[in-house]
């Protein structure tokens, strides 16, 4: 197994990319704030699980990893909702990507509740 197979991995990538081409129809103006920062933090939910697969012979990285992927995700919402009020997205488009982040949000609590089965050796 690699990293590219986990459904944590998967969707984040997937959702990572919509906001990028949704990104791409906000003002010139919000090039280098707004825009900036939601595809650094969408960007980063995947890349931070990414690393944490990687480190997950040392089970305290893992965990710290995932929970800073999981933090990522907590902003890339915090971004979306400011896309929402300042009418870049509309509701639905809004909803969709919400309920996608929150889901990878329940995939990435999946992994830091059951790390053994992502091969992280535990102490039980």
């Amino acid at each position: 197994m690699t990293f590219q197979d986990l459904l944590a991995y998967q969707k984040s990538f997937d959702l990572a990319m919509r906001i990028f081409e949704l990104t791409k129809s906000f003002p010139k103006e919000e090039t280098y704030s707004l825009t900036d920062q939601i595809r650094r933090s969408s960007r980063s939910v995947p890349a931070t699980i990414a690393e944490a697969y990687r480190k997950r012979i040392y089970p305290k990285n893992f965990h710290s990893k995932l929970t800073d992927s999981d933090a990522e995700n907590s902003e890339t919402q915090v971004w979306l909702e400011f896309a929402l009020k300042c009418n870049y997205v509309n509701q639905t488009v809004f909803n969709e990507l919400l309920a996608n982040s929150i889901e990878v949000g329940k995939l990435i609590n999946y992994m830091i509740l059951n790390p053994a089965k992502f091969g992280v050796k535990t102490d039980h």
